[in-house]
């Protein structure tokens, strides 16, 4: 049983990572293997409706976003985490929830039935959109989300802040708990 957090942060180890971090710990105690993929430095483009993966399990954009598609095939539950930026998730990851949920959708509907949610990041607001933007992803694909004792957000500026927010901390925690919770039911 595999869970694969995405990170959309541009900045490489920032709050957003930490905190998917922290929601991985959380589902490797339950017995899940993890593996964190973060889109900074990475060349993702955004769909350009070409619908070549219609035809075919691919997408014809020469970039690095294929590979990440296949780890999320073969998970058993995917989280997407978003810092927010002018009150939404980041270019990266949407160009990656357009482009994955495209070739997903042509070719079989590859993530139905997985376990997925979302993390989100803010140093004030924007989290809750942020949240809806990437849950809605998961909707659509025909996931099973995991939900926690809160909504799957915190509070950090500056890096190292998330460290300090003990209730996010939580929520992500009980978060992960209840990802590989709901992967072993699935699978049993």
């Amino acid at each position: 049983m595999k869970a694969i957090a995405i990170v959309g942060s541009p900045r490489k180890q920032g709050n957003t990572e930490f905190l998917a971090n922290h929601a991985l710990k959380a589902m490797e105690e339950e017995g899940l293997s993890t593996e964190l993929v973060s889109l900074a430095g990475l060349d993702i483009r955004p769909c350009t409706a070409c619908m070549v993966c219609k035809k075919e399990e691919r997408c014809p954009i020469d970039d690095d976003l294929f590979p990440i598609y296949l780890k999320m095939k073969e998970s058993d539950a995917i989280v997407l985490a978003s810092p927010v930026y002018y009150g939404s998730a980041t270019a990266l990851i949407k160009g990656l929830m357009e482009r994955t949920g495209y070739v997903a959708h042509w070719n079989g509907r590859v993530f139905e039935r997985k376990v997925g949610g979302s993390l989100a990041v803010a140093r004030r607001a924007g989290q809750n959109f942020t949240l809806a933007q990437l849950d809605y992803w998961f909707q659509i694909m025909g996931c099973y989300t995991a939900g926690s004792t809160y909504w799957n957000m915190a509070i950090g500026l500056k890096r190292g802040d998330v460290a300090g927010d003990e209730e996010g901390l939580k929520t992500a925690w009980n978060f992960g708990k209840n990802v590989a919770f709901l992967v072993k039911k699935l699978r049993a």
